[in-house]
């Protein structure tokens, strides 16, 4: 029986974000992309969420590299707790490779990283896998799709694309060879799902630019820009609006000034000398003569833009004779921690122009008809929608059924599930062990579900504590009950209810006596239910009850 290909989301369907994609054949194993997704709003504590790499771990020893598409966040920020679980090659273009070492530098792993850099156009050989690599357009330069040769055919995976016609730099997405794959022959396509829901086109990068100059000409006023440290070329037309109208840039923010100093050091940005001045210099410049910018662009709490918001910011006070541009849209579930960082802006009497106000940002993803483009150009006999929320995913089913591929031949997959693909079939079948690991600091996979329920119940009920001291002899009250509270009621304003509280403790105690029952967590047990009970009843709340016994 002939072997099939093997493809294995371990990330990125019915999600945004921490996308991985694995690709397996003969027992060799091939991985494209390695991201983090954003923790969502019942994620109590977590900082970040990556895949679980358990399959992966597993079968270490039939990966044969990691292929990166570009250097977003949700694409690259797992690669360093995959690499601590196992030393695979990594390839990647310039930028996106430089990324990845910054990240790597930070975990203490760079120097044991095998990370090698591959320009688009460029193909090479890992195992039975021939690889070339695409250029497309995106919202961080160096973006590439993967055009992946198996042994049972071709394969196109695009990773994150659009169709921009005037890019700022880097030249328009390779339309030509994807459509002369399209005509040797193309066994499954896999597509990014995000901007299915938008019919038309994307608008171009550099509409963004010219929109930016207009915030700056005749502008008498300091002005602070924010967006995305990784979209570079947003950045480079910032530049470009200061030295044509004779102002200075400073820049704040810890991933702003790490992605600025590494685009210029590899050529992706070009600041002319004496443009860039350090953030102390800006008293001394008059308000006109000076452009900030900023991370913060999506409202997290102590970035740059947030702690000038809040009066925070060392070196920056926002006031009336300033503009602040929020280059950037709210990511889906940030829109909340975005508008309450403009209402202080505006509260600070800062002239705030922001995305919805005005065109100053552009998607990185494709919509409709650059999707059927692509689709039209490359002509798949099996197609695959990847990187969307199942919404996303379905859309683009129908999308592509209506560029005439056979229903039966587009398969929705989901994180585990395991798609084989022949040159006449595809089906799943099976599945891997697959889901998110939280990360928390340094805790990675610590904090489980019981501890998020836990933080859940504590955040929406509050806690209650009840101490008492009990004699070790014949169970008899030595000292309490005492009763503690937290984000519950607060226990001076509630005189009456505490004493309740007391009274029904004791009575709980009186009846394990004469139950004769004296061991410790049975007592226990009998406390906390006989509180939950008053508790749901008096106040139709149920907050997480600890008894603590002591024995003396």
């Amino acid at each position: 029986m002939a072997e099939k290909l093997k493809i294995i989301s371990l990330g990125g369907l019915n999600e945004i974000g921490k996308n991985l994609t694995a690709y397996e054949y003969g027992g060799e194993i091939l991985l494209v992309d390695c991201g983090m997704g954003f923790p969502d709003d019942d994620m109590y504590g977590v900082d970040m969420v990556i895949p679980d790499f358990t399959y992966l771990v597993k079968n270490k020893e039939k990966i044969v590299g990691l292929l990166v598409t570009h250097g977003h966040e949700d694409h690259i920020g797992g690669i360093p707790y995959l690499l601590r679980e196992m030393r695979i090659p990594v390839f990647a273009t310039r930028l996106t490779a430089g990324l990845i070492h910054l990240k790597l530098e930070e975990f203490g792993i760079a120097d044991k990283a095998e990370l090698y850099t591959v320009d688009a156009g460029d193909s090479f050989k890992l195992g039975c896998f021939k690889i070339e690599f695409i250029h497309v357009n995106h919202s961080i330069p160096d973006a590439v799709a993967m055009a992946i040769k198996t042994p049972v055919g071709m394969v196109i995976h695009t990773g994150d694309f659009k169709i921009d016609t005037t890019p700022i730099e880097g030249g328009m997405i390779d339309l030509t060879r994807f459509g002369e794959l399209g005509k040797k022959g193309v066994l499954a396509l896999l597509m990014d799902s995000t901007n299915v829901e938008r019919q038309g086109h994307t608008i171009s990068e550099r509409k963004v630019g010219q929109n930016i100059e207009a915030l700056f000409k005749d502008c008498d006023k300091r002005i602070v820009v924010t967006t995305f440290a990784s979209n570079v070329h947003r950045v480079q037309q910032v530049i470009n609006c200061a030295v044509k109208y004779g102002r200075k840039v400073a820049v704040t923010g810890r991933s702003m000034e790490k992605t600025m100093s590494l685009a210029a050091d590899l050529g992706y940005m070009e600041i002319p000398e004496g443009t860039l001045v350090d953030l102390n210099q800006i008293k001394n410049l008059p308000k006109d003569k000076i452009v900030i910018i900023s991370t913060g662009s999506q409202g997290e709490p102590m970035s740059a833009l947030y702690r000038m918001a809040i009066s925070g910011h060392r070196q920056v006070e926002i006031g009336a004779g300033d503009r602040v541009i929020i280059s950037a849209s709210a990511i889906p579930g940030n829109e909340k921690t975005v508008s309450h960082v403009v209402n202080e802006l505006f509260r600070k009497g800062a002239d705030v122009i922001y995305d919805r106000s005005s065109d100053l940002h552009v998607t990185g993803h494709a919509c409709q008809d650059e999707l059927k483009l692509i689709m039209g150009l490359v002509k798949p006999r099996f197609f695959v929608p990847l990187h969307g929320e199942y919404r996303h995913l379905c859309l683009h089913k129908r999308v592509a059924e209506e560029m005439g591929i056979p229903a039966k031949n587009c398969i929705i997959s989901d994180i585990g599930k395991v798609i084989e693909v022949s040159p006449k079939s595809i089906k799943l079948n099976g599945s891997v062990p697959a889901g998110r690991v939280f990360v928390e600091g340094t805790s990675v996979g610590d904090v489980g579900t019981v501890v998020l329920r836990d933080r859940k119940h504590l955040a929406q009920d509050g806690m209650l504590m009840v101490v008492m001291t009990l004699s070790g002899e014949d169970n008899s009250i030595v000292s309490g009950p005492d009763i503690i509270t937290r984000g519950f009621i607060y226990v001076k304003e509630s005189e009456k209810q505490l004493a309740e509280l007391k009274t029904v403790t004791l009575e709980a105690l009186e009846d394990c006596e004469r139950q004769g029952i004296r061991d410790t967590a049975n007592i226990k047990s009998v406390v906390k239910q006989r509180l939950s009970d008053y508790l749901y009843k008096a106040t139709k709340r149920n907050p997480m009850i600890l008894p603590v016994i002591m024995e003396v």
